[in-house]
């Protein structure tokens, strides 16, 4: 009678566990680092969130989804938020074309093209703060830049730019724009640089001229990087915080109020950090369904499409 010998599962080898192993091991430190300053924040955040709390004393005025309701029925968070979207609708409307326009531009060959790209990137290399301060020095009545449009003639265009409501914010976004386009543009140059000419050059050789050789050819190919640039620049006007409150601290009237700066100013400024934090969970929130949809429904086909092509290599 012949034995029947039943197989288990093949026993893991000894080089596969070592090689998870040294995976866990590298891994390890990143994860724990993300945990305790991202994950930890978060839950301590939506925690704190359902207490009414000055940040001193203990946790024991508990008042549920209270801090949410008030926020969300808050006529400076309202405005907060549309500050936000419109930064966000201005930013894919102006600041990414002409990113892409200046990308293109200086993707040909010129004298002096390193020099723009260095000039036109400058921008993005100083800090927030540092810009801040000096265009709240530029833009205060009576500066720099009300004195050189008395000298031009142009007199009559001279505004309180940071201190009128009706303008505060387009002003802003001009100076935000002028230090983030460089960036995009940069980020453009390089998917434009990994397109083969040789397409472009034969849709010309083939009838097409230069604008429907950049419109079906070199646009389509650079849709990954531009979808990429998009939501750098969607993330980042959500998050929108330094330059805003070293310029105006979100006045004249919370007229230039982000998110961010409405947070900051409830839990420190106000010492409502139970509230405070409320309006941290709604705008990691907010981040949170922006980037996962965006995700889903935009990147998912580059995404796709980078394992298919790493799959089929």
């Amino acid at each position: 009678m012949t034995a029947i010998r039943i197989h288990g599962p093949a026993p893991l080898r000894a080089g596969s566990r070592t090689a998870w192993l040294t995976v866990a091991a590298f891994l390890a430190p990143a994860v724990l680092l993300y945990a305790i300053f991202v994950l930890v924040p978060v839950v301590q955040a939506a925690y704190y969130s359902l207490f009414k709390w000055n940040g001193l004393q203990p946790l024991t005025d508990f008042v549920g989804l209270r801090n949410y309701q008030v926020a969300l029925s808050n006529g400076v968070f309202q405005t907060s938020i549309a500050n936000n979207l419109l930064i966000v609708g201005l930013s894919l409307l102006i600041q990414i074309p002409f990113s892409l326009g200046l990308a293109v531009l200086l993707n040909r060959r010129f004298p002096g093209r390193a020099l723009f790209r260095l000039i036109f990137f400058l921008p993005y290399v100083l800090s927030e703060a540092i810009t801040g301060i000096v265009f709240r020095l530029m833009l205060q009545p009576g500066s720099l830049l009300d004195a050189g449009l008395q000298t031009t003639g142009l007199g009559g265009l001279t505004r309180d730019w940071l201190g009128d409501s009706t303008i505060v914010m387009i002003t802003l976004f001009v100076i935000i724009s002028w230090k983030y386009f460089g960036f995009h543009m940069i980020i453009l140059l390089a998917g434009l640089q990994g397109i083969p000419r040789e397409l472009e050059e034969a849709a010309l050789i083939d009838g097409a001229d230069r604008r429907q050789a950049f419109r079906h050819v070199t646009l389509p190919l650079l849709g990954p990087t531009i979808r990429v640039s998009v939501f750098l620049s969607m993330i980042g006007a959500l998050q929108l915080f330094d330059m805003v409150w070293v310029m105006t601290g979100g006045g004249p009237l919370n007229a230039s109020s982000t998110m961010a700066v409405a947070m900051f100013k409830a839990g420190f400024k106000s010492t409502q950090m139970g509230y405070g934090s409320a309006l941290a969970v709604i705008l990691f929130v907010l981040g949170l369904i922006v980037a996962l949809a965006y995700q889903r429904f935009v990147l998912r086909r580059d995404v796709d499409g980078a394992l298919t092509a790493s799959v089929g290599g």
